[in-house]
């Protein structure tokens, strides 16, 4: 296993452009391949995730131009099909992002389809997902176990009407079905049931359809109505920066004086992540925003006590954040850490004690105790990006740090550490 020493850093400042959102990256990259016209995405994210993306869209005949940063997609106007009689096998990794809509899209085809991904996606579950799905009249099979990866799909179209989804262990089932239902026969009423978690990123979703002709009107919070329809290309759409990558640099600035400034996400911005700043400035630091940058400078940090339900991945930074404040802090409703690349919640109390503090773990979140002085640790990163990304930020804290496996940050960010150790000079 590759290890990283990070040495102790007393500064980070300066200004630095983000990579593409991930989670804009792969659903315009889909809605691309659903329309009708040709659509160029600009700026889009170059990483893990979303080249699984890239690489089931080519593999189900979808033309895709590469030129940099820049992607242009050949829409087939209308529903992906499988280019033979033979079944197509899509191999995701670990993508939740490319693994939940497409389970619902392909519904809609033709052909014989299935998904699998590596290990860790097999024990991520799909099941709530596949039960609404079924009942719109997809056929979908599960291979091994009820509920999980690897699936089998047979396009046959949905039929629409009335669906009820819980989706209060991820968003993405919500996403995945809403991406899908313009497609179905009829018009879809889709019922949200179970606690109501990361609403911002269905906002995303929404916003992303709109951008291809597609409204989907959300009367209530638990209900969503979408309607029978074309998606359009809308021709040339830039991939706003990562708001969630965007949030351990605006941490660093905090803890370690600053003013750091990022660049390509700002108060324009469609991602609900960009309220990682708001958190920030609640816990003591300075926030200043444009519409397409946020800058932070440090102050003297002071726990809180906060439902972070609306920022769920940013909402690890502030876990680490909690390090370098006074006082104890209280992470709530982040219940769906467990099911994310590994067990959010069990892995940061974990990592977090190696470096002398205290943390009571919660069903749902942490409490964290920042200890006098932090200790010298390695730190165990689960193959999970956010968990190098986040604990990247002990550094910070007068004590070298070793990062185990970094390259598993190119999930989302394969030039995380570069850029990290760009700001360190100020």
């Amino acid at each position: 296993m590759n290890r990283l020493l990070l040495e102790p850093v007393a500064r980070m400042a300066g200004t630095l452009r983000v990579p593409g959102s991930k989670s804009l990256s792969n659903r315009l990259l889909l809605l691309a391949a659903l329309a009708e016209g040709t659509t160029r995405l600009e700026h889009l994210l170059d990483s893990d995730d979303v080249r699984r993306m890239l690489g089931a869209l080519e593999r189900l005949g979808v033309d895709v131009q590469r030129e940099g940063d820049c992607v242009t997609v050949t829409g087939v106007g209308g529903v992906l099909r499988a280019p033979s009689d033979a079944p197509v096998t899509l191999e995701l990794g670990n993508a939740g992002t490319a693994v939940r809509p497409l389970t619902a899209v392909l519904t809609l085809g033709s052909g014989r389809f299935r998904l699998q991904g590596d290990p860790r996606m097999h024990e991520r579950p799909i099941g709530p997902l596949v039960t609404a799905l079924r009942s719109l009249g997809g056929q979908i099979r599960h291979l091994e176990k009820d509920g999980y990866l690897p699936l089998e799909i047979t396009g046959s179209g949905l039929d629409g009407g009335r669906v009820s989804l819980d989706g209060s262990l991820s968003s993405q089932f919500v996403s995945a079905l809403l991406m899908a239902a313009p497609l179905a026969r009829a018009a879809v009423t889709l019922q949200r049931s179970g606690e109501l978690v990361s609403d911002p990123y269905i906002e995303i979703t929404r916003r992303c359809m709109a951008h291809f002709g597609v409204d989907v009107a959300w009367p209530e919070p638990r209900r969503l109505e979408i309607p029978v329809a074309t998606y359009k290309s809308p021709g040339t759409i830039a991939v706003e920066g990562d708001a969630s990558s965007a949030s351990y640099f605006l941490a660093a600035g905090a803890i370690a004086g600053g003013p750091v400034r990022v660049l390509g996400v700002g108060s324009d911005s469609m991602q609900g992540d960009v309220a990682f700043a708001d958190v920030l400035a609640a816990m003591g630091a300075v926030v200043r925003r444009g519409p397409d940058w946020l800058e932070v400078e440090g102050g003297t940090l002071r726990g809180i006590d906060m439902d972070l339900n609306h920022i769920t991945d940013a909402a690890m930074t502030i876990a680490t954040t909690a390090l370098f404040a006074e006082g104890p802090t209280r992470i709530r409703n982040v219940a769906n850490w467990r099911v994310k690349e590994t067990d959010r919640i069990a892995a940061m109390a974990r990592e977090l004690r190696k470096l002398g503090a205290s943390v009571m773990e919660y069903a749902d979140g942490l409490l964290i105790r920042p200890p006098q002085a932090l200790r010298p640790a390695s730190i165990h990163t689960y193959d999970d990006h956010r968990m190098a990304m986040c604990f990247a930020l002990t550094a910070l804290g007068g004590v070298p740090v070793t990062i185990e496996d970094p390259d598993c940050v190119g999930k989302t960010y394969p030039g995380f550490f570069a850029d990290f150790a760009r700001l360190r000079s100020g």
